[in-house]
């Protein structure tokens, strides 16, 4: 009895640890006490925990003026927080867009080591893009000294949905020529890495939620208005992809039966009134045919009153789904980001307006309306908390083999 007793102790002590391991991989860095508040363990439970993996080179200290919430502790000295050794790991992120390419390495802290950015012609083929991340990553690893084996994995972001158990790109998507495409197979070949793949809009939601204009909340809709209109959702902390990995689709949804012919083949999409190639397409009878989604923002921050009302009416179109959204969903907060989201409040006003209109009082009443913070890295980070922050897996002292098997987000 006193052998299965010792047993369990282990067992027990063992669960604890990989608990407090898991907190600093969603964390980044943390007080002790912010770790005793996460894990629900005493914080003498903690201190011991915290030793041992020091001992043993999982974890580092290092002094700060500041807790993470950019607050000092009550004494008034700074704490001390601790992190994930540089030597724990590092994890990727790439962000395939419809006319960019974006790759960068972390490491287990939420530090990044390593990124780049590179302009893509649009529709470019999936063959192409994909060999081009292949390249843009492996550099990434070289100038952040990182060795390829301790990469626990790669998350990356598509705009288009993404099918949960398979990986593979469903129709419609900003991306034709990658409509079933298995992506995360595809690029685990190149990389001999672990991949997970998600749409954009939820990698949006993730870094916004983790890092950005989301903080504090446990509802969230990240809301992506740029060549399409998308919606990530945070429920109780997590992603939610719904069923098959759809869920989000907001710019689908119809807003007059009647209307322009969608990219999916349905009329009316709110993305065929709101999304930017809208907004372009509705001024360039006046402002000419090289017209683009920056020039319009610019020209309707100097007061170009045409840009402004483009800009306003994409805003209504989209506050009535979100309208509905609320009704259904009833978020605490959504999160505006996409390269319209850059017009920030004459967008938002117009779309908070329609929104207390089309949702009912109580709905309308428990959201607001917030821009985003992150800016266009918002996907790209996301992808990074992609492995940060969804996958089950804890890195464990001086583990340096990846695990090489390919998953969507989510999957099993």
């Amino acid at each position: 009895m006193r052998k299965e007793a010792s047993g369990s102790l282990e067992s027990l002590r063992e669960l604890n640890r990989e608990r407090v391991v898991h907190t600093l991989r969603e964390l980044g860095v943390a007080s002790r006490a912010d770790i005793a508040r996460r894990t629900g363990l005493s914080r003498s439970t903690v201190s011991s925990l915290v030793a041992d993996l020091r001992g043993e080179g999982l974890i580092v200290e290092m002094d700060s003026e500041q807790g993470p919430d950019g607050t000092a502790g009550q004494s008034g000295r700074p704490p001390v927080l601790i992190g994930l050794s540089p030597s724990a790991g590092a994890v990727g992120g790439i962000d395939f867009g419809k006319r960019h390419l974006a790759v960068a390495v972390s490491d287990l802290s939420h530090a990044i080591l390593a990124e780049a950015w590179r302009e893509m012609p649009e529709d470019y083929a999936s063959a192409d893009g994909l060999d081009t991340a292949t390249e843009l990553f492996d550099a990434a690893l070289d100038e952040a000294g990182v060795p390829r084996d301790r990469v626990l994995g790669v998350g990356l972001g598509l705009p288009g949905p993404i099918h949960r158990l398979t990986g593979t790109i469903g129709s419609p998507a900003i991306l034709p020529g990658w409509v079933g495409v298995q992506v995360a197979e595809e690029m685990t070949s190149r990389l001999g890495l672990r991949v997970q793949v998600d749409n954009d809009a939820n990698l949006g939601a993730l870094s916004e939620f983790h890092w950005g204009a989301g903080r504090p909340t446990d509802s969230l809709a990240y809301l992506k208005v740029a060549t399409g209109i998308g919606a990530g959702l945070i429920v109780s902390g997590r992603l939610f992809h719904g069923a098959g990995g759809t869920a989000g689709e907001i710019g689908h949804t119809t807003v007059d039966e009647h209307g322009p012919i969608c990219r999916c083949g349905r009329r009316g999409c709110l993305e065929t009134f709101a999304a930017a190639p809208a907004v372009v397409e509705l001024l360039r009878p006046g402002l000419g045919p090289e017209l683009t989604i920056d020039d319009v923002l610019e020209r309707a921050r100097q007061g170009d009153p045409g840009c402004q009302r483009a800009i306003a009416d994409a805003g209504r179109h989209i506050g009535q789904a979100l309208g509905n959204l609320c009704n259904l969903f009833n978020p605490e907060r959504i999160v505006v980001g996409g390269s319209l989201g850059a017009a920030g409040e004459l967008l938002l006003d117009p779309m908070r307006e329609a929104l207390g209109r089309a949702a009912i009082p109580s709905a309308a009443d428990d959201v607001e309306i917030v821009p985003g913070v992150l800016g266009e890295r918002a996907e790209l980070l996301g992808a990074i908390g992609l492995v940060l922050h969804e996958a089950e897996d804890v890195p464990e002292v001086g583990a340096g083999e990846h695990l090489g098997t390919a998953t969507a987000a989510g999957a099993t």
